[in-house]
């Protein structure tokens, strides 16, 4: 079925389309110096020290909660049945990797008017037990992170961020996913840029960021640097570091096609993002006191994922009829990210506790959903939304 106003669309121009013919050229197809670029640029453009791409932002989190289980630097490692914080609505490769390696998780509910953090919820929720705070940006939202600061002031709590829908939203002229220890973003093709599929994560600490190299491809040295915060010093043989195994890796490496095409898109995020909060203003304008449906409230500048659609509890609809009255209307629609996850059966495989009764995570995940936002002007969107 196709839909007038779809969820998303390609960014991509004759650029993209002659980096792929770049590579196709070149004849190296798997991770190599377009990536490498592509990785510096990201690192300088979003205000981190370093960037690892990876194939997928699932990836990317899968690789940020496993390098501080490698690290040497006390203050910075997880154990097994540490306690990690996360909010009750996310997407669920944000909670896997924290049950995989044996994290206790607790959820702790949101806010209905942000979709972010609760902070009187997770002011609650920490305690002496806490060891680290998953912090997720929702569908572009930056997080309170001066309440946050607050909340974990004097307490040796890491914060991680999971900013996959968020590339390109700043809280107080700064980038979200550079808050925390490390940060996370994907390129898949419906976010923000599209590598086809990707993802990467920032961080500023050296270590975490050599323990990635080697994590993001079989646990080998070959991709670490000479002088290194891994092994120390590298041999000279590139023979003898060729399969030399010090991690317990992934493969988890991305194309050079996906690297090409990162450089040309990286060259658009201020377009891209500039086109999206200027259909944000309409939206909100136009759609902030509509009578069936609340809108996100924002916090600092948004990058605006997509326009979610609560229903207010005077609406008299269910959400399967506003479903319908969209899909007439010609929008493509879906729950808001996974909804409350803490009801799904995958949670008997969790070591986990639900903080409060996640009330605002249970309304959302019944009465909420989202439709699309895109890089062009889409006022008769906003206007059919509108009429709903």
């Amino acid at each position: 079925m196709s839909f007038r106003f779809p969820l998303a669309t390609s960014s991509w121009d004759e650029a993209e389309y002659q980096a792929l013919q770049n590579v196709i050229a070149s004849d190296r197809f798997t991770m190599g110096a377009h990536v490498e670029e592509f990785e510096r640029r990201f690192a300088e453009h979003f205000g981190a020290r370093h960037a690892i791409m990876v194939n997928s932002g699932s990836s990317a989190n899968l690789i940020m909660v496993a390098a501080l289980f490698f690290t040497q630097n006390p203050a910075l490692k997880l154990n097994r049945g540490d306690e990690i914080i996360v909010p009750a609505v996310s997407w669920s490769t944000t909670y896997y990797p924290l049950c995989q390696y044996g994290l206790r998780v607790k959820f702790v509910d949101v806010d209905a008017g942000t979709l972010n953090y609760d902070l009187s919820a997770l002011a609650e929720a920490v305690t002496s037990k806490t060891r680290a705070i998953m912090i997720v940006n929702l569908l572009g939202n930056p997080n309170d992170f001066d309440a946050i600061e607050k909340i974990v002031a004097g307490r040796e709590i890491l914060l991680l961020e999971d900013n996959c829908e968020s590339m390109g939203a700043t809280y107080k002229g700064r980038q979200t996913g550079t808050f925390g220890l490390m940060g996370s973003y994907s390129s898949f093709f419906s976010h923000h840029i599209s590598t086809m599929e990707g993802g990467l994560v920032v961080t500023d600490d050296e270590e975490l960021h050599h323990i990635m190299l080697a994590l993001r491809a079989h646990g080998w040295t070959r991709n670490l640097p000479k002088v290194n915060r891994v092994t120390g010093v590298k041999s000279d043989d590139p023979f003898e570091e060729s399969f030399r195994f010090v991690l317990p890796g992934y493969n988890l490496r991305p194309l050079e096609m996906s690297g090409a095409l990162g450089i040309e898109q990286l060259k658009k995020v201020p377009a891209l993002i500039a086109g999206r909060r200027a259909n944000a203003a309409l939206f909100q304008e136009k759609l902030s006191d509509h009578p069936l449906f609340s809108i996100q409230k924002e916090i600092g500048e948004s990058s605006w994922f997509g326009f979610s659609l609560l229903l207010r509890p005077s609406s008299g609809l269910t959400r399967k009829e506003m479903v319908a009255r969209l899909t007439e209307a010609g929008f493509e629609c879906r729950p808001i990210v996974a909804g409350n996850f803490a009801k799904n059966e995958v949670l008997k495989y969790f070591d986990h506790e639900i903080h409060g009764n996640l009330s605002n995570a249970s309304y959302i995940d019944a009465n909420g959903l989202f439709v699309g936002n895109h890089h062009y002007p889409i006022p008769e969107a906003v206007e059919a939304l509108e009429r709903i």
